[in-house]
């Protein structure tokens, strides 16, 4: 056998006794184990002394890197690229079989037809993450570098590739740090590695770009619309949430409507929005971190309110039941007390929808209008995520805490964070 012989990446099929194994040659620590990458993804760990046969199916081919060449073309409009991290922005470790960070140059390779529709002038890198691992300070980045891209006068729009796990919790931070835009900010991200032949990068970014230099001046995430390569939606930052964990149409609109259908060949309007214009904008990034969010559960103990503003939380997403309940007089624990005492000693608490579609209405039934009692906060249709970033960003503003204005400006819509033309029987 020539075990020693295998190249890191080649593909390869090795035979035991019991079953034979096709998958991609990984770097070993152990030199009496064969290390391969599966199909599946899985990786597994073949004793060398167990292997039969050994058979080269595929040579581990070495691609020169290639430099991106950020040409412009004076019939298309200048674009700006900011890339942050997640599997848009990873390919596959032949050592060690996980993923690594790529760089711009690997992006921009995937989809060279991206110059047919824009000229990518500027791409800037502030930091390079798995999006669950970003929090305000980072959002906080984001919206002032995209304060000085779009009011440079030689851009006309920003696309951020992103993750997807939390990408929508950036999308709806950065909706309300942005405010009313001048020009169109897009987040798009892939599910695949951009070195899987199976990748959804390609097609997302094409739709990306072609957002970026449409006349929608909203925060938008683009990606497919389905499982197939045809079209992506551009889908508003404040209403859209992962909703599949693998699949290429993981992000859905809630309660809303997408600006756009995009393909390769069309762009459909599919609603109002605001237009681009020549204004300048100023990022608003004051925040107050100190917010979190709990699911209420059958059962629950609601001293984790207490808990909460103890260690010095000053706002609670509470995602509730039904039209807007919690557990209270016949249950284990009654929530309406612990609610109202937190409230009373200064925390601002907000209630969403646990059902996702449809909007919170407290005065349907008694439960919840004895929980309304209570000061808490309903906000209608508001997804959590969007709730979230909105009272980090509300607490943040000193003037409306000190004026008392928390609860106005939560129930205020400022980016289309709620659906006015939603009734809660729709």
């Amino acid at each position: 056998m020539k075990i020693k012989e295998l190249n890191i990446g080649d593909k390869v099929k090795l035979q035991t006794k019991e079953r034979d194994w096709t998958g991609f040659a990984l770097e070993s620590y152990d030199s009496e184990i064969v290390l391969l990458k599966l199909d599946s993804g899985y990786n597994v760990g073949i004793r060398e002394e167990d292997i039969i046969n050994v058979s080269v199916l595929e040579k581990v081919k070495v691609k020169e890197k290639q430099k991106a060449v950020l040409k412009e073309d004076r019939n298309l409009l200048n674009v700006a690229m900011i890339i942050t991290g997640g599997t848009i922005s990873a390919r596959l470790d032949p050592k060690t079989g996980g993923v690594i960070w790529t760089d711009a140059e690997e992006i921009l390779n995937i989809t060279p037809e991206i110059r047919k529709i824009c000229n990518i002038v500027r791409i800037e890198e502030p930091f390079k993450m798995a999006s669950e691992d970003m929090a305000f300070k980072d959002w906080k980045i984001l919206a002032e570098t995209c304060e000085k891209l779009l009011n440079d006068d030689s851009i006309a729009g920003v696309i951020i590739t992103h993750g997807t796990d939390f990408l929508h919790y950036s999308a709806s931070a950065l909706s309300f740090m942005l405010g009313k835009l001048n020009k169109p900010v897009v987040l798009t991200y892939s599910q695949r590695s951009i070195d899987r032949g199976s990748t959804d990068a390609a097609l997302n970014l094409l739709c990306a770009a072609k957002y970026a230099v449409s006349d929608i001046a909203e925060v938008a995430v683009v990606g497919h619309k389905d499982l197939n390569d045809k079209y992506c939606l551009a889908m508003p930052g404040t209403k859209v949430r992962k909703l599949h964990t693998s699949r290429r149409d993981a992000f859905k609109i809630v309660n809303s409507e997408a600006f756009a259908e995009i393909s390769t060949s069309e762009f459909k309007i599919l609603r109002g929005f605001n237009a681009r214009n020549k204004n300048k904008i100023k990022a608003d990034v004051v925040v107050n971190d100190n917010v979190a969010m709990v699911k209420v559960y059958p059962g629950q103990d609601p001293g984790i309110l207490d808990y909460l503003a103890k260690e010095g939380y000053k706002g609670i997403i509470l995602e509730v039941a039904g039209l807007g309940h919690v557990p209270h007089e016949k249950a284990k624990f009654n929530w309406l007390p612990k609610v109202k005492k937190v409230i009373e000693s200064g925390v601002v608490i907000c209630a969403t929808a646990q059902t996702i579609f449809g909007e919170l209405n407290p005065k349907v039934y008694s439960p919840g209008r004895d929980f309304e009692k209570t000061g808490v906060i309903f906000l209608k249709d508001m997804l959590g995520e969007s709730a979230f970033t909105k009272l980090g960003w509300v607490l943040g503003h000193k003037e409306w805490v000190k004026d008392k204005k928390v609860g106005e400006k939560m129930l205020e819509n400022f980016v289309g964070e709620f659906n006015e033309r939603l009734g809660f029987e729709s």
